[in-house]
């Protein structure tokens, strides 16, 4: 498809030492029973899951199981709004708009080529983007049930809306980001690196954004222009692919995960590295990598990083099972958690010191990150979470997952 001529008139508007340390094997009865055992022979090494391999259901949490999807579901989203409507895209080439109550389905996203690996729902809910791995990108809108707007790039890492108006931005394998006015197709684009664009997010302002790379650097790009603010590299960069990125509510700091098992707080202010967060190994964790071969010696990675909203805190997950819980001011690890079951995304409540982990094992955990407490568990898949939501007054938990379902878990809990 003809690429569209760069727009540059498109315009967006507008020091404590560790507190506890908790080991969870499946006899710890403090922490309850947080091991979420799988068969043996899991494959830890990125989340993917034969069938043959997935895990016997031996109790479901769940309230609701949405199986319209024929294969793994990688991903969904909450709409904005009401937080009553649930969008999911998965293997099957296929996205699916539901209800959150009941299961039923408002809209078929089809003509996908590919697994659908990025949907979510725009500021206002209004509208909804489906976007696929071959790079074809397609936006609904919810209340007509129609397709109002597609584009096709090159196989696509990620797409995200704009934080306040109808804006897509998206990147790409071969490392440049797209930005388009939806539906009109004003289009800008931001140049490649010559290497994945591997994650990206719109800053607070909504007139930045930071987009994270293959080679392990970090660009700051201004939208309005087109051009990138600051580039953290060399030294200051992270040595292996980033793989993910957040910023905190106020977008005064970015916080990055890598491969190198590393997590970075960055000022997007004056593109500074403020911070490097690394979960210290014990003894006992040196000599067993002595003992792994190489190959599984280097596997671990960071997977998935967030800002508590309530306290200064923030949360970094790693495939090996490891959770760290970090005072920012101080930089200090106040909690350490470490399950038998990789980590494959964590989520913090809105307005709450709570956080939320989604499993290898199919099971979704919450946790108190002022306690360091495990408060409770949601389980019910037969495999892998591969995506998880929690809504905002934190009374429902919406998982995918590689067993062909996304569950609904509603959460009742004493007031926190």
């Amino acid at each position: 498809m003809t690429e569209p001529e760069s727009n540059p008139q498109l315009d967006l508007h507008e020091g404590e030492e560790i507190v506890e340390v908790i080991e969870l094997s499946g006899n710890e009865e403090a922490a309850g029973d947080a091991t979420g055992e799988v068969e043996e022979g899991e494959d830890e090494g990125r989340w993917e899951m034969e069938d043959e391999e997935c895990m016997e259901v031996v109790q479901d949490d769940s309230d609701l199981t949405f199986t319209r999807h024929t294969k793994a579901v990688f991903c969904l989203s909450l709409d904005h709004k009401s937080n009553t409507l649930v969008v999911s895209g998965g293997e099957d080439d296929m996205a699916y708009v539901w209800r959150l109550t009941d299961g039923d389905v408002l809209l078929e996203c089809t003509g996908h080529k590919d697994s659908v690996i990025s949907t979510s729902f725009s500021h206002d809910s209004t509208l909804v983007v489906t976007g696929d791995m071959s790079g074809l990108i397609k936006v609904w809108d919810v209340e007509s049930k129609q397709q109002i707007w597609s584009f096709e790039v090159g196989d696509l890492q990620w797409v995200e809306w704009h934080p306040c108006t109808h804006v897509l931005l998206a990147g790409t394998d071969e490392g440049s980001c797209w930005m388009w006015k939806v539906p009109s197709g004003e289009c800008k684009t931001l140049p490649g690196t010559g290497c994945q664009a591997t994650c990206g997010k719109f800053l607070a302002d909504g007139k930045r954004a930071v987009v994270g790379y293959e080679d392990g650097t970090l660009r700051v790009w201004d939208l309005k222009q087109g051009s990138p603010l600051h580039v953290v590299k060399g030294q200051d960069s992270h040595q292996g692919p980033l793989t993910c990125i957040t910023a905190n509510a106020s977008g005064s700091l970015v916080l990055t995960g890598s491969v190198d098992c590393t997590a970075k707080l960055i000022n997007p202010l004056t593109g500074k590295v403020v911070g490097v967060l690394s979960v210290p190994k014990s003894i006992n964790d040196h000599v067993e990598k002595e003992q792994m071969d190489e190959t599984e010696a280097n596997s671990n990675s960071v997977e998935s990083v967030g800002f508590c909203n309530a306290l200064p805190l923030a949360a970094v997950g790693y495939l090996d099972g490891t959770i760290g819980i970090w005072d920012i001011p101080s930089q200090t690890l106040r909690h350490k958690w470490q399950l038998q079951a990789g980590i494959v995304q964590l989520v913090w409540e809105e307005h709450s010191a709570i956080v939320y982990t989604g499993s290898l094992d199919g099971v979704v955990r919450v946790w108190d990150a002022r306690t360091g407490r495990m408060e409770s568990e949601c389980r019910g898949h037969a495999a892998e979470i591969l995506d998880f939501v929690v809504n905002r007054d934190a009374s429902v938990i919406v998982s995918a997952s590689g067993d062909r379902t996304a569950k609904v878990f509603c959460l009742q809990r004493p007031d926190r």
